[in-house]
């Protein structure tokens, strides 16, 4: 009995013992298998995998937020392999100068249109277009009926007159003898004044249509008269525009010519709202052209336009240069450089100290006293000379910048990945995103610049995503030099066949315009 019960619970415990393995066996296979599949195991592709954490984006750097320094690190033998060179930031004057693209026209003072004095027919024209005349020259003649009824009347007048002359001679010796009353007289005396007005009325009139005092003193009866009278040139110059034509009709209000003295000329320029403390009336200014390359005409800025602009922003200034030779042709293009503006004094670093970083730009500013660090700084120029440019901010006397080696500085910044990209773009001008996060894409527009204008001159885009236009100017001759947004603050040059792209980010809608730097080319871009 005893021998089959101790059998008994043997085999029991055994069977329990077995159960408790299975059972500690399979929970800790789960808990393998749990950890591996998290781990990415084979596991790992069965269940639904959890998205993992966005990486966090750069931020966006608003345009008019400077950007944070960053410190770039190099060894010794890194810069001297770069052969890195500094410099101190110096002091100089502003820049007394700025360039203005201009165009030349007449001198409005010195441009006079001729009209005839009286209605008619021309019968001769004596001028032809870009001849040159001299005061006095005559440039047509019309024949005019009513030129010569004027002056009939006016020698019926004078007849008449010597005849009241004779008579009141002989009424004044007949008073003297008692034959004749004295009333008599006076009456003869009002009329003998009445005819004297009426003389000097028609002579007044013929005097008025172009008739000089010669030819009237020997106007008589039968002698003198004539339906034709010429037109002479008012001034010395050049006919730039003929209207008249043998067999036209013409009035007081026909334009016959245009006579232009290019003994002179203006030179009529655009300066943006920023540049208008710079340039004063009776600044000098320095006229060159692409056309003449070997030309410089000096002269004075003699007006300045008190309005503005509303879509360039830019206000129109004259320049009035000598031409004694006629070299300066009116429509040709010119570039003005106007002089004499202010003496500032502010830092300048040499234009080689300065990198673009987006739409940024930089220096290098580095420190004696710790050889190989260098801090990449945002800074904002001025105008710039051959040699040097103006810092307005950013930098200041007693800092030392990187010259020689610059490039090298910043390319080491970019391999280290010390300043994330996108944070130096402007805020406006990042990808617009949906509600959902995604990106949306950004809007692509080409517009050709030709001798025309824009092609398209008018683009249609929606608020609120990245627009990208891109501007090719294929006219060698055309005034699209260069592109300006004004209410963008965008103003960019369009060099010959080259495609100049300009990024931005309408945010409501409304028309946006842009026009070439003359301000003679216009465009639009309607939001909506």
């Amino acid at each position: 009995m005893m021998n089959n019960t101790r059998m008994t619970i043997n085999r029991g415990s055994a069977v329990l013992f077995a159960a408790v393995l299975l059972a500690a066996g399979a929970a800790t296979t789960y808990v393998v298998m749990r950890s591996y599949a998290g781990a990415g195991g084979p596991g790992a592709g069965v269940a639904t995998p959890s998205k993992p954490p966005p990486s966090p984006a750069a931020p966006a750097v608003s345009r008019t937020t400077p950007l944070p320094d960053v410190v770039v690190q190099l060894s010794q033998d890194a810069v001297k392999r770069a052969g890195i060179g500094v410099a101190p930031v110096a002091t100089g004057s502003s820049a007394t100068e700025i360039r203005l693209p201009g165009v030349v026209e007449p001198n409005a003072y010195r441009q006079v249109v001729v009209t005839p004095l009286v209605a008619g027919r021309v019968t001769k024209v004596g001028a032809a277009l870009g001849d040159h005349v001299r005061l006095g020259h005559t440039l047509a003649e019309i024949y005019s009926p009513a030129l010569a009824e004027a002056q009939t009347r006016y020698v019926s007048a004078k007849a008449m007159l010597d005849a009241h002359d004779r008579e009141l001679q002989r009424t004044q010796k007949l008073v003297e003898i008692g034959a004749v009353s004295r009333q008599e007289l006076e009456r003869i005396h009002a009329e003998h004044e009445a005819q004297t007005s009426a003389v000097q009325s028609a002579r007044s009139q013929l005097e008025l249509l172009g008739l000089s005092a010669s030819a009237l003193d020997n106007m008589t009866p039968g002698h003198g008269v004539t339906a034709t009278t010429s037109v002479p040139a008012p001034i010395d110059g050049v006919v730039t525009e003929r209207g008249a034509n043998v067999g036209l009709n013409v009035d007081p209000a026909t334009r016959l010519f245009s006579v232009v003295d290019l003994s002179t000329v203006w030179v009529v320029a655009a300066v943006y709202e920023k540049d208008f403390s710079r340039v004063r009336v009776g600044n000098e200014a320095a006229i060159t052209t692409s056309a003449l390359p070997g030309l410089t005409v000096r002269g004075r800025v003699s007006y300045m336009d008190p309005q503005v602009n509303a879509e360039t922003r830019t206000a129109k200034v004259r320049v009035e240069v000598p031409n004694p030779r006629g070299e300066l042709r009116l429509g040709m293009y010119a570039d003005v450089v106007v002089s004499g503006a202010s003496e500032v004094s502010m830092p300048v670093v040499p234009r080689i100290s300065v990198q673009n970083v987006g739409d940024r730009t930089v220096v290098y500013l580095a420190n004696p006293k710790e050889p190989g660090r260098f801090i990449e700084r945002e800074v904002s120029l001025g105008q710039p000379s051959p040699d040097q440019v103006e810092v307005v901010s950013g930098v200041q006397l007693g800092d030392v910048v990187v010259t020689g080696g610059s490039f090298f500085v910043r390319a080491e910044r970019e391999r280290l990945g010390l300043r994330p990209a996108g944070s130096t773009a402007n805020a406006s001008a990042m990808p617009a995103s949906s509600s959902d996060g995604r990106k949306e894409a950004a809007q692509t527009v080409k517009v050709v610049v030709n001798e025309q204008g824009y092609e398209p001159a008018t683009i249609t885009l929606r608020a609120g995503a990245l627009a990208r236009i891109t501007f090719i100017r294929t006219a060698d001759k055309s005034c699209g030099t260069e592109v300006v947004f004004p209410s963008l603050n965008i103003k960019r040059e369009l060099p010959l066949n080259e495609p100049v792209e300009i990024e931005f980010m309408p945010a409501k809608a409304g028309d946006i315009a842009f026009a070439c730097g003359l301000n003679m080319l216009h465009g639009t871009v309607v939001v909506r």
